[in-house]
């Protein structure tokens, strides 16, 4: 038995950014990648450790960077990388990830063949709101692309990253809600601003004119926003890397971009 069920994300924890799941016999594959074999019905289901899920998510995002592959094609790019994973793991893992239309699936028979989303594609609408036409300048394609990104960095330095590459892309603080859009949970801001870091929230006496400046996205009269207090060279190379993946994601760079890699540059 297959089917999709909505979750409220605070039944699971450190995985509070879900919103939908795919159901294949006894097991649950949510759609951040993370998996249980415990009863759906259960209040108190006990969630694996989140760095499988990001291993796995990481590697499934530079697999299908530029290609489609089958799920025989994915696993055994996977396994070639390092990363095991039963044939029924992934398929509910990538059946979650195309629910949320984080992936696209075509069926070429006997397969189904998965890829990253086209070049302009809108986003899934947020729960209560209408879908609006798509449009490749749309803000909302930008975060998009930017959230493919940015889950191939590690995940600590998610926030730091993107509290980065918005300030300076916009010009200005960047806001709770911009970082939602990036994939940033509310657990993981929370967890990451308890300590002192390179992070620092923004006086909301300073926010007036940022507020006022953004008609492309909803920003909550109450968001808090925020800005880097010192640049780290990690956090700026980093962000040079989610820039760059960006570009080549949005502009054609056949005949320009080297077929193999060069792994240092000359002086």
């Amino acid at each position: 038995m297959t089917g999709n069920i909505q979750f409220f994300p605070e039944t699971f924890g450190s995985a509070d950014m879900i919103t939908c799941a795919t159901v294949a016999d006894d097991c649950v594959f949510l759609a951040s990648g993370l998996k249980t074999e415990l009863p759906l019905i259960n209040p108190d289901v006990n969630i694996k450790a989140e760095t499988m899920a990001e291993k796995l998510n990481l590697k499934v995002m530079e697999l299908l960077d530029g290609k489609q592959l089958s799920i025989s094609g994915l696993s055994r790019e996977l396994k070639a990388e390092g990363i095991e994973e039963h044939r029924l793991v992934l398929t509910g893992y990538l059946r979650a990830l195309r629910d949320l239309e984080f992936l696209e699936e075509s069926e070429v028979p006997p397969s189904k063949i998965y890829a990253l989303p086209e070049k302009g594609k809108e986003p899934l609408p947020e729960k209560g709101r209408e879908p609006r036409p798509t449009d490749p300048s749309d803000s909302e394609d930008i975060f998009l692309l930017f959230r493919m990104q940015l889950l191939k960095i590690d995940l600590d330095f998610r926030i730091p990253v993107g509290v980065y590459v918005i300030s300076r892309l916009f010009e200005r603080p960047c806001f709770r809600r911009e970082l939602k859009l990036v994939g940033i949970t509310q657990k993981h801001l929370d967890q990451y601003m308890e300590k002192p870091g390179i992070v620092c929230e923004v006086p909301d006496s300073l926010l007036k004119k940022a507020r006022a400046d953004i008609t492309k996205i909803e920003v909550p009269a109450d968001d808090p926003a925020y800005e880097i207090r010192e640049n780290r060279e990690e956090v700026t190379r980093l962000a040079n890397e989610v820039l760059a993946g960006m570009i080549r994601h949005r502009m054609d760079l056949e005949g320009l971009v080297a077929k193999s890699k060069q792994t240092t540059l000359l002086p």
